[in-house]
């Protein structure tokens, strides 16, 4: 391909005032025939040549960059998932603690509320307790004293018939002693007779009411002693 005078000198022109050459292949199809524009156009084909180097060079700069870039953004993709799973895991781990949490509060309301109805409960069993405690020492004081009662009724019981007996004998001996006197009859042996019953009647009545106290004595002491 030739071209004419006038535009090689106006390529020449550009490309020295304004730095301006042409690029790419059509260098190649561009004959030169003259060695001013030989010169043009091999300076131009050299910097062509650099500055495809250039590019090129960038290019593979550029892909490589793209290629780390892409690494990067799958390695990134990676630790974003790998950190919404652990995020996911931590906030299922919370949910579970607050869960945790409200089932171990229900327990503590649940074990306070079991604590103040066994509180109320010992409370009521300690009334109960002293209350049969006093009832009990109600019941033993009431039962003492019928015991008492039925003890004292018992002696005077005791002592009204062994009175009763010895008077009754003696009435009768002595009743049986005068008639023998006033019928002339022999009063030595109803003398003799009268004199020993009395005797005996009287050791038994001292005996009988000796017995009695003593027995009311026992009572008295083991009472106090129990006390």
């Amino acid at each position: 391909m030739k071209l004419c005078k006038e535009d090689k000198k106006q390529l020449i022109e550009l490309y020295k005032n304004k730095n301006l050459a042409l690029e790419g292949n059509i260098i190649k199809v561009i004959e030169g025939d003259d060695p001013e524009f030989e010169a043009y156009l091999k300076e131009v084909g050299e910097k062509d040549k650099e500055a495809r180097k250039k590019r090129l060079e960038i290019t593979k700069k550029i892909q490589s960059q793209n290629n780390e870039l892409s690494k990067l953004n799958e390695e990134n993709k990676r630790i974003m998932d790998e950190l919404t799973g652990t995020l996911k895991n931590i906030e299922e781990s919370k949910n579970q603690i607050e869960d945790q949490n409200k089932e171990l509060i229900q327990w503590r309301e649940e074990n306070e509320r079991i604590n103040e109805e066994l509180k109320e409960e010992m409370k009521k069993s300690e009334e109960a307790r002293l209350q049969a405690e006093k009832a009990k020492e109600h019941a033993e004081n009431d039962l003492d004293l019928m015991q008492k009662k039925t003890q004292f009724e018992l002696i005077g019981t005791i002592v009204r018939v062994a009175l009763f007996v010895i008077l009754g004998v003696g009435v009768i001996t002595t009743a049986l002693y005068i008639v023998a006197m006033f019928t002339d009859k022999d009063t030595q042996i109803i003398g003799s007779t009268w004199s020993n019953m009395f005797g005996i009647l009287l050791t038994n009545a001292f005996s009988i009411i000796g017995t009695i106290m003593g027995v009311k004595y026992a009572s008295e002491t083991n009472g106090k002693k129990e006390d």
